[in-house]
Parts: structure tokens; C-alpha cells; sequence
């Protein structure tokens, strides 16, 4: 009887273990963008959808995974993030931009530009113009020309996202020279140490120009 307990025990002990070893939604997250950051988007997906399989109501505010989605050239499901993570972040451009890309790489700029997410309130610099480009109404010196505002890191941020959004917009339009030109800028000249200045450098390494 002993003995049939302990071998019902060492059965159980690796089962338990990987029980208590199982990533948390929390963990996932981290290694979603973990993975993201190592210009490694497949595997960032795959640790989103896994956080989702355990937490569902967490999708919607999941809009690093519309990136990883982006580089992974899944555009289709992309769209679909940004569009549902809009539900939850009505006043945000950058959501609009992504969902932008997502559609003019899966379908045409034409129809990104009809399925444009239209968006009022972000006051960030240089959000507005970035928006008006997108929309085929604005101009590229008009989001160089916005971001010339502040000072110091302030001034440097600026520049970054202009040059971060001009250099996505023109890879939509399939104008690689510019794209590159304007990205380089962004993840090297202005280089930034947040969420949208490190998708600079990762579109850098994921396209090559390094």
C-alpha cells in the first residue's frame, strides 16, 4: 500500500509542477512584448493569443498585439485587433494609423483611406497632421513642420513619431527609399526609449536596414 502511494505521488509531482509553472496572463504579456522587442513577432503573437485564451475580456486593450500582427504580415488580423481595441481608445490616432496600415497592405491605400478611423481629441504632437496624411489630406512637411515644437527630449520624441509615421505611410504607398529614410530617422537619429520609439528600431531590424 505504501509503495502504491509513493509511485501515485511521483506521478502526480511533475503534473503539479507544470501546473504551478503555467505563465500567468501577466507573464504572457511581458513575454509577448519581450518577443516583439527581439523583432521576433510570430512568437510575440503566439504569447497574446495564449494570454487570451486564459483572460479574453483582456483583447480589446491588446494593441501591442495589432503590431506583432503587423510584422508578422498578418494584416487581416491586425485590422481586426486595432478595430477592437478602438472600442475601448476612441481618441487615439495612432490606432487609426495601424488600423490604416493593416488595410492598405491587405487590400489597397485606397480602401484604407475609406476605412479610415476618424478621430477627435488626441492632442499629441504631431497626432493631428499624422492623421490628416493618412487621410490623403496633409503633407509630409506639415508633420515634419508640427513636430518642431519644445525642446530637448520633448523636441526629440516629437521628431520620432513624425518620422515613425512618415516612414510607415510611405511603405504603404510602396515607396521603400522614403520609408527607410524616414525610419532610420526615427530609430537611430531620434531614437526614443518607449513603446512606438522601440517599433522603430524593430521595423529596422524585421526589414533589414540595419
Amino acid at each position: 500500500m505504501k509503495l502504491h502511494t509513493l509511485l501515485l505521488t511521483a506521478l502526480c509531482l511533475p503534473l503539479a509542477a507544470q501546473e504551478k509553472e503555467a505563465p500567468t496572463p501577466n507573464q504572457l504579456f511581458r513575454q509577448g512584448v519581450d518577443f516583439f522587442f527581439e523583432a521576433k513577432p510570430k512568437e510575440s503573437v503566439a504569447a497574446f493569443d495564449k494570454l487570451i485564451a486564459l483572460k479574453p475580456e483582456a483583447k480589446p486593450q491588446l494593441w501591442q498585439r495589432g503590431l506583432s500582427l503587423y510584422y508578422a504580415g498578418d494584416y487581416k488580423g491586425g485590422r481586426e485587433q486595432f478595430g477592437t481595441h478602438q472600442t475601448v481608445n476612441t481618441a487615439d490616432v495612432e490606432n487609426a494609423a495601424w488600423h490604416f496600415l493593416c488595410v492598405a497592405r491587405a487590400e489597397s491605400v485606397e480602401a484604407a483611406r475609406k476605412a479610415l478611423i476618424p478621430i477627435e481629441g488626441d492632442t499629441r504632437v504631431p497626432m493631428k497632421e499624422v492623421h490628416e496624411l493618412f487621410a490623403g489630406k496633409g503633407s509630409d512637411e506639415a508633420v515634419l513642420k508640427a513636430a518642431e515644437t519644445g525642446t530637448g527630449e520633448d523636441l526629440k520624441n516629437h521628431r520620432c513619431y513624425a518620422h515613425l509615421y512618415l516612414g510607415l505611410y510611405h511603405e504603404a504607398l510602396g515607396d521603400a527609399a522614403k520609408a527607410k529614410q524616414h525610419m532610420l530617422k526615427a530609430a537611430q537619429d531620434y531614437q526614443m526609449d518607449h513603446y512606438m520609439g522601440r517599433c522603430a528600431q524593430v521595423h529596422v531590424k524585421v526589414r533589414g536596414w540595419e
